[in-house]
């Protein structure tokens, strides 16, 4: 599936099951509850903390998706093509530090 693809079937999913788009505010909040969960997930998978008994069942996965669909859906009502965001922000990236992170010290002998 291509973004433009994935943008197209969240907001057929939100036209059909979904009523209409909450507003921009609102999924902004939205998003960085999302977040949250996956860093609460990180933090007990691959940090120090332990799981508590509400973590069980809970995907990185599945919070992920969740991450990108609410990310979809600020794009999508706020005109923005990620395809094109996302190709325009690789060669930002790339002419502003390619040769940064080859110099990186901390990153030489990690594979």
């Amino acid at each position: 599936m291509t973004l433009s693809e994935a943008q197209q079937l969240v907001d057929n999913w939100i036209k059909e099951n979904g009523v209409r788009y909450f507003n921009e505010l609102t999924n902004m909040a939205i998003l960085t509850e999302e977040v949250g969960e996956v860093a609460r997930i990180i933090s007990r998978q691959y940090g120090e903390q332990s799981f508590k008994e509400s973590d069980k069942g809970k995907q990185l996965s599945d919070e992920l998706a969740d991450v990108l669909f609410v990310l979809i859906c600020l794009a999508n009502q706020t005109g923005i093509d990620l395809t094109e965001a996302l190709q325009k922000n690789l060669e930002k990236k790339t002419s502003r530090d390619s040769n940064r992170h080859k110099q990186n010290e901390k990153l030489k002998g990690e594979g």
